[in-house]
C-alpha cells in the first residue's frame, strides 16, 4: 500500500524500462532559465501540435487546447493542466577589465551547488562555455575557509584575456545554465537538472496527449507549460486569468523523502517510486483532490499524501486566486536533490502522473462541480 491512501503497490520498472520519452530528453535539454525559456517552449509546442491545437502567449508559455468529445449549447467547461517550464540559472550583471563575469541567480540556489561547475551561456551570438570560480580553499584564510561560499564572491571564467574580449562576446543580461546532460541510471532513474520543472511541463504534455488518443474529455482540456514560476508565478497568473478555466490541476516536483537525512514525520514519506504525491491544504479544493484521489485507487495507480498548511510555493498558490477564483488540485513528483545539476526522478512516477490526471480528465462531465 502506498501510504494511508489504500492504493496499489507500485508497477515496478514495467513503464521505466522504455526509457526516456524523446520529448522529455528533449525538454532537459534544452536551456530555459526564468523569462528566458523559447528553447524549450519551442520542443514542447511543436510536440503538441501533433495532436492539439498551439499557440504561445506574450509571456512565452505554450498553451495546447484538446476540444471537448461532446458538444455543449454553450461552451463546454474548461480544465486547466499545468506544469512550469522554466528552470533556476544565473544571469550576467558585471563584466569587469579583467574579462571576468559576475552575475545573479534567477531563482533560488544553494550557493554551495555553484562552485566549480561549468555552465553555458546562452549570447546573441550564440553558446558560451563558461567555469564557475573562486577564490580556491588553498588561498583562503583559515576562518574564510569554514564558511559557506557568498555568490557575490564566484564570477564566471569564459576564458577571455581581458574585459574587452569578453564584453564583445557576452553583454550583461546573458543568461546561463549548469552544463549537464541527462544521464540514465539502473531501475529507471534519471538524473538531470532542470527537472524541476520539466517533468511537470512534459505530463501536461502527456496528459493532452492521452485525452486527445482517448477522442477528447467532455471537458475541453487546456494543458500549459508556464514561465517565470521559479521567480513570480508570471505564467501561471496570465494563463489563468486568460484562460477562465472550471478548474486547475498543478503538477510540479516535490522532495523525495528517501534520501539520507530527511526527516518523514515533518516532509511525509514519499519514496521514488511510490507514484505522484496529492497534496492537500486550506488553498486546495477538497472536491477536486478527492477526484484525484478516487481515480487513482480506481486505476490502481499508486500515490502518496502530502499536507500543506498554507501556501504550497507552487503555480496553485497563483492559480487558484485567479478571477473569482479557480478550483485547484497539486500533483507533484518525489525527486531528490532538487534545485542542483543532479536532480533524480523515478520514471515511473512521471508516468504514473500522466495517466492519473488524464484518466480524471476522462471522469469530468456535464454535471461535475467542485463548489465548496
Amino acid at each position: 500500500m502506498s501510504d494511508a491512501s489504500g492504493s496499489a503497490p507500485a508497477e515496478g520498472d514495467a513503464d521505466a524500462a522504455r526509457g526516456v520519452p524523446g520529448v522529455l530528453r528533449d525538454l532537459l535539454t534544452a536551456r530555459g532559465p526564468s523569462g528566458y525559456e523559447t528553447a524549450p517552449a519551442a520542443v514542447w509546442r511543436d510536440a503538441a501540435s501533433a495532436f492539439a491545437e498551439v499557440s504561445t502567449d506574450v509571456v512565452g508559455t505554450p498553451l495546447a487546447l484538446v476540444s471537448a468529445k461532446h458538444g455543449y449549447e454553450s461552451a463546454p467547461p474548461r480544465l486547466l493542466v499545468m506544469g512550469h517550464i522554466d528552470e533556476i540559472g544565473l544571469i550576467v550583471s558585471y563584466i569587469d577589465d579583467e574579462g571576468f563575469l559576475w552575475f545573479r541567480t534567477v531563482g533560488g540556489w544553494d550557493a554551495q551547488v555553484l562552485v566549480g561547475q561549468r555552465v553555458v551561456l546562452d549570447t546573441a551570438a550564440g553558446p558560451v562555455t563558461g567555469v564557475v570560480g573562486r577564490k580556491p580553499i588553498h588561498l583562503l584564510r583559515e576562518e574564510d575557509a569554514k564558511k559557506v561560499a557568498q555568490i557575490r564572491e564566484m564570477h564566471i571564467d569564459i576564458g577571455a584575456t581581458d574585459g574587452a574580449q569578453a564584453r564583445e562576446r557576452v553583454r550583461v543580461g546573458d543568461v546561463a545554465v549548469i552544463d549537464a546532460e541527462p544521464v540514465e541510471l539502473p531501475h529507471g532513474r534519471l538524473i538531470s537538472r532542470a527537472l524541476d520543472n520539466r517533468l511537470g511541463s512534459y505530463v501536461a504534455y502527456e496528459v493532452a496527449r492521452l485525452v486527445a488518443d482517448a477522442g477528447g474529455a467532455q471537458w475541453e482540456l487546456a494543458s500549459v507549460a508556464v514561465a517565470q514560476e521559479e521567480i513570480t508565478f508570471g505564467g501561471s497568473r496570465t494563463s489563468a486569468f486568460a484562460l477562465a478555466p472550471a478548474a486547475a490541476i498543478v503538477v510540479d516536483v516535490t522532495h523525495a523523502t528517501d534520501a539520507p537525512g530527511i526527516e518523514v514525520k515533518e516532509s511525509g514519506k514519499h519514496e521514488l517510486g511510490s507514484g505522484p504525491v496529492l497534496c492537500r491544504g486550506s488553498t486546495l479544493n477538497q472536491r477536486l483532490f478527492e477526484l484525484l484521489f478516487e481515480t487513482a485507487q480506481a486505476e490502481k495507480i499508486p500515490f502518496t499524501l502530502e499536507a500543506s498548511a498554507r501556501a504550497t510555493g507552487t503555480d496553485a498558490d497563483a492559480v487558484h486566486l485567479s478571477r473569482a477564483g479557480v478550483p485547484t488540485a497539486l500533483v507533484s513528483i518525489p525527486i531528490r536533490y532538487m534545485h542542483s545539476p543532479v536532480e533524480l526522478v523515478h520514471l515511473d512516477d512521471v508516468y504514473a502522473c500522466a495517466r492519473l490526471i488524464a484518466a480524471a480528465a476522462l471522469r469530468l462531465d456535464a454535471d461535475t462541480s467542485f463548489a465548496r
